[in-house]
């Protein structure tokens, strides 16, 4: 089968695409719910994480650990759900926090300005102006919380596999659309992309357990379970990240190897 992201603004009836697809292929459908666990992880309340998505990115340098952690708690819990297939996501960037995986369908839904205001008028209460004003914040703001994070552009259609503008094409027609190209060869799951999905949650989950240390100088690379994890630390910070990592190996027993390797360049591939 496949797994599908969805990226949308507010109001561009992304969600509505995304649960109507579920609901065709027989797939789970999650967002809210990632949050909703890396929160329990993180021991941030669900609603500071909700407005790290929608505020300026001074906001995640606030957390405990930084925004760098928060990530990690995120895409940890993303990818523990991705290894278990039949999944649309839609929110928080999924088509980089998946990046690499071969099976993934990257869709972005994009709607006119003008139809998305009316649609905040009517939910908000508010005035066309109001309205008009709060959309614009808010793409500033999610442009620049991508562009931050991950140093990509979320209206870069070149990250995508396909971009349907909800304007003459209906919600179901996007819904047509997503499934015919789900159903494609080079999105169905072979035993190859498994493992990848399956390597891939593997570092992710091994990066959110070392969350104390510093995130930014570490790095975590998983290929048929054997584990590599990357660090900029100096020696005795490096001794006290591998005196950390020898319970890891014994409580995922998914690590067929576990080695540290300070001082090297991260590879691109790292979570």
């Amino acid at each position: 089968m496949a797994i599908i992201t969805i990226s949308r603004g507010s109001y561009s009836k992304g969600r509505e695409v995304a649960e109507k697809v579920a609901q065709r292929m027989g797939y789970k459908v999650v967002s809210r719910d990632v949050l909703l666990e890396a929160s329990e992880k993180f021991h941030i309340p669900e609603v500071k994480l909700v407005r790290a998505i929608h505020d300026a990115p001074s906001v995640l340098e606030r957390f405990t650990h930084g925004k760098y952690c928060y990530l990690a708690f995120i895409r940890a819990a993303l990818t523990e759900r991705a290894v278990k297939d039949d999944l649309v996501y839609h929110g928080l960037a999924g088509h980089l926090l998946l990046k690499g995986v071969p099976h993934v369908l990257k869709v972005r839904i994009i709607a006119d300005l003008e139809a998305r205001v009316a649609a905040e008028m009517k939910r908000e209460n508010l005035t066309q102006s109001q309205a008009r004003a709060l959309l614009i914040k808010d793409d500033a703001e999610r442009r620049k919380w991508t562009q931050s994070l991950y140093g990509a552009d979320p209206w870069d259609a070149s990250l995508y596999d396909l971009v349907i503008h909800i304007n003459q094409l209906t919600v179901d027609d996007a819904v047509d659309f997503i499934v015919q190209a789900a159903g494609r060869e080079c999105f169905k799951t072979t035993a190859d992309a498994q493992r990848k999905i399956q390597d891939l949650a593997l570092a992710c989950r091994v990066k959110a357990s070392l969350a104390e240390e510093d995130c930014v100088d570490i790095a975590v690379t998983s290929e048929f379970g054997n584990v590599l994890v990357y660090t900029k630390q100096d020696d005795r910070r490096a001794h006290r990240l591998e005196e950390k990592l020898k319970p890891l190996v014994k409580g995922l027993p998914e690590i067929n190897h576990l080695e540290l390797r300070p001082g090297q360049p991260f590879p691109p591939e790292a979570c």
